[in-house]
């Protein structure tokens, strides 16, 4: 399986970006963690890796999502984003998660790209955007992998995304991305609605077919103000899914990525364990993504390390949830979530002034935390990725 992936990537990827992947993303991101590691002993609280938000502004208008879209508005400045950036270096961490909304409606992506060519980048975006001339651009940055959102197929996607076609427009953006020989990954929020879809054999074939390289699976989370909490996975539903990514590792000549267990099988938080931390556009230092409130803004960016060193609302935030649970607290208890949030004086960062009522109302829901019922990797390779590097870690979905 290995080889056959190995085969796959050296033929479809363009060599020049291979390098960059090798560089910038497996030997510093191996760094990076081992870093972290070091500074979390000495109680240190800058985080391995940042997800930013660049925009609000988007074309779908998703189930369960927590952006308040705003299509006039202008994103993070461009020099605030340029000093986060610069100031997660100066800590030693050289990869960054790109969200939005669209992040390829936000005007200045492709310089601030091409501004840090010693980073690498991952594009979370929902592909229908994503034509063939900036496929172009990003294999001539080459720094870049486009994480292109697939929601369930035809109809079902349809119905997630709000909108006509999503399907087919993603699909197109696929193609541009696999034509222009960029490395190629595909994401999915794995939810009720999808999951006979998404979560089988014949999915990820068809993934390999269009010439993806890694497939990364997300479990659903009912936030936001449309969260349809119906689509929630069951714990049972879980235990599948764990057990379906588990085995399809050592067959599938494709990477199967997820952020939720370690090795081990054992359930953890990169927000929780201090991995990954969210910066909304507006330069609100969040949690995650979906926990939209904050104590403290970056500002310019430039103190950017000061202001999460000296933050007691993120230390606060990791220690309550680990004693908690190592799961989504988001999930686990809402309840007690809003406790943490109130005791700490968080302010609501959603710009909708929504998002307190919106987690009173929310009730548990099965997570990845199950106690007793571990299911540890079968894979050697992807043991040694997920203990040593930061593959599998992430914070979105």
């Amino acid at each position: 399986m290995i080889l056959k992936l190995g085969n796959r990537i050296m033929r479809q990827v363009d060599f020049r970006l291979l390098w960059k992947i090798a560089y910038n993303l497996g030997w510093k991101g191996m760094r990076t963690v081992a870093k972290h590691k070091k500074l979390l002993k000495k109680g240190e609280l800058f985080p391995a890796f940042l997800m930013i938000s660049l925009t609000d502004n988007c074309n779908l208008n998703c189930q369960g999502c927590w952006v308040s879209i705003n299509n006039k508005s202008k994103g993070m400045d461009v020099e605030t984003l340029n000093n986060v950036i610069e100031s997660g270096k100066k800590k030693g961490s050289y990869f960054f998660g790109l969200l939005g909304g669209e992040p390829l409606m936000y005007p200045h992506l492709f310089d601030v790209i091409e501004k840090h060519s010693d980073c690498y980048f991952q594009l979370f975006t929902n592909g229908t955007l994503l034509s063939d001339e900036y496929a172009q651009r990003m294999r001539r940055l080459g720094n870049v992998s486009p994480l292109i959102s697939v929601e369930g197929l035809k109809d079902v996607s349809d119905v997630r995304r709000g909108a006509n076609d999503v399907f087919g427009r993603t699909m197109k953006g696929i193609e541009a991305s696999v034509n222009n020989k960029l490395f190629t990954g595909v994401a999915t929020s794995v939810c009720k609605s999808n999951f006979k879809e998404l979560v089988s054999e014949d999915f990820v074939n068809a993934c390999i077919e269009k010439g993806v390289h890694y497939l990364w699976y997300y479990i659903y989370r009912p936030v936001g103000a449309r969260p349809t909490t119906e689509l929630a996975l069951s714990e049972e539903e879980i235990l599948e899914l764990r057990q379906f990514m588990v085995d399809i590792r050592l067959k599938a000549p494709l990477m199967i990525i997820d952020t939720y267990w370690d090795e081990k099988g054992k359930a953890l938080c990169p927000g929780a364990i201090g991995l990954s931390h969210h910066i909304n556009p507006f330069g609100d230092i969040e949690f995650c993504p979906p926990i939209q409130f904050a104590k403290e803004n970056i500002g310019n960016g430039k103190d950017l390390d000061r202001v999460i060193e000296d933050s007691d609302f993120i230390r606060n935030m990791r220690t309550r949830i680990s004693n908690k649970t190592q799961g989504c607290i988001l999930l686990d208890d809402p309840e007690y979530l809003n406790t943490i949030l109130k005791d700490s004086g968080a302010y609501d960062s959603s710009n909708r002034n929504a998002s307190f009522q919106e987690l009173s109302q929310m009730r548990p829901c099965a997570g990845h935390h199950i106690p007793g019922k571990e299911i540890p990797e079968k894979s050697f390779v992807y043991r040694f990725a997920k203990k040593y590097s930061f593959f599998g870690f992430g914070a979105y979905g």
